[in-house]
């Protein structure tokens, strides 16, 4: 007997009444297929996926509290006297420790899937401690900061290259963007522009960029397996970017920013609304499950935005959430009935 989640045995028990109702099945074959599976009493791969991400959420809050907490970390040097050299040094050992451990496990308990990336979850954390402290270690003061996110952004492509981790180089990708941000800020001097452009149209070519990078990837025996967390990296910059363009406009402040009128803007927001469009027709013809939803997600996202900005103070607010909800209640019907045909396709 086969266990399934609890909404999908409804839904089949629902499918099953229906069809012996219309005399398609016997009652005695309708019972025969209820019978052939049964609900889940409780979700505990879901449970374990939850925890072990909160687990690493509190991680990364609990070093990130480290290292801006100047009077913990004065606190911690005096009660220990440890020079940060040391501190970097014991961070990348066990980082080096907390790897190895890692793909050991992944190849003889593969089953553990989540346990297995919080251990080498723990170990690409413990590398950025030990590149933060090589980088306290060495103490510049050019501000230049952008090298040292490069530095990981090296080590962490070459352990994911190794290991063949894509959770590794899901986090290269996070301090890619980071450095490119970081670098572009230091070039400019501080400005709020780099070469014109404003940090969401820079982020907008970033996207563009590393999605054209991902699809280099496809085509390398050696790299295709980094294709999918890259291209899906690509897209989470570009449309991301595209949609606080169609909020921001290419504007450097929020003073700049508070001084215009939002329909000023309305420009933004049809050049990203058409990206959107153009992604999702692209995405029908290649067959591109991926960029067709992430043109849908990101289009109803950006006409939503749209909706808060221009009626919010012109309309009743019980009219305003009066179509909100009726426009939500259209799109949960349509939605339900998508997916319940591709259920029965499966």
């Amino acid at each position: 007997m086969k266990k399934i989640d609890r909404d999908h045995s409804e839904f089949l028990d629902e499918m099953l009444d229906y069809w012996q109702s219309e005399k398609l099945l016997t009652d005695t074959e309708a019972q025969k297929l209820k019978d052939s599976y049964e609900p889940k009493a409780f979700d505990w791969r879901r449970l374990a996926q939850y925890s072990f991400w909160i687990a690493m959420g509190c991680g990364v809050v609990a070093l990130s509290a480290l290292l801006v907490d100047k009077s913990l970390l004065d606190y911690l040097k005096n009660l220990y006297n440890t020079p940060n050299i040391i501190i970097s040094i014991v961070s990348a050992l066990l980082a080096a420790a907390c790897y190895v451990f890692g793909i050991r496990r992944k190849k003889h308990k593969p089953q553990q899937v989540f346990s297995n990336e919080a251990i080498i979850f723990s170990g690409v954390m413990l590398t950025a401690n030990a590149v933060a402290y090589l980088g306290k270690a060495l103490n510049s003061t050019s501000n230049h900061f952008s090298i040292l996110i490069l530095f990981s952004v090296i080590i962490y492509l070459s352990l994911a290259y190794f290991f063949k981790s894509r959770l590794i180089w899901a986090f290269a990708l996070l301090a890619l963007g980071a450095w490119f941000g970081t670098e572009t800020g230091y070039l400019s001097r501080g400005n709020w522009y780099f070469l014109g452009l404003n940090y969401p149209l820079r982020f907008v070519a970033f996207g563009l960029c590393l999605t054209f990078i991902s699809i280099l990837l496809r085509r390398s025996q050696k790299l295709s397996y980094f294709f999918d967390i890259t291209y899906f990296g690509g897209l989470l910059y570009l449309f991301t970017s595209l949609l606080l363009l169609s909020v921001f406009g290419n504007y450097g402040s929020l003073e700049e920013w508070y001084s215009i009128k939002q329909i000023s803007l309305f420009y933004w927001a049809i050049i990203s609304a058409v990206v959107c469009v153009i992604s999702i027709v692209i995405g029908l013809k290649k067959n591109d499950t991926m960029l067709r939803e992430f043109g849908i997600i990101f289009l109803f996202i950006n006409l939503y935005t749209r909706y808060f900005e221009y009626f919010w103070d012109s309309w009743h607010k019980a009219i305003f959430f009066s179509v909100l909800g009726i426009s939500f209640v259209l799109i949960g019907r349509k939605a339900e009935k998508i997916w319940s045909l591709e259920f029965m396709k499966k």
